[in-house]
């Protein structure tokens, strides 16, 4: 059987895509906000499309921000310039 096609949604442009043409913020249990690079990581996450407009705009909107409840700090916008 042919593996199932995981979609999340972009915080920004709101698209539906794969989740590995995806970047994944996640604030845990404890509050800690950070880049999920394994895509696994416990706590809620964001998703965002890897492009560089995306994540000025994600800063600009303050999107990740609203999704995930909690002010970003600076570092996170520029790990995840990084990894794209």
């Amino acid at each position: 059987m042919p593996k199932k096609l995981v979609l999340r949604r972009c915080v920004v442009t709101r698209e539906q895509l794969e989740k590995k043409d995806l970047l994944r913020v996640v604030k845990n249990k404890e509050g800690l906000v950070f880049v999920d690079q394994t895509l696994k990581a416990n706590g809620r996450g964001a998703y965002l499309k890897k492009s560089l407009e995306v994540i000025e705009l994600a800063k600009k909107r303050n999107s990740l921000g609203r999704a995930l409840e909690t002010s970003i700090d600076e570092s996170i916008y520029e790990q995840l310039k990084e990894l794209i």
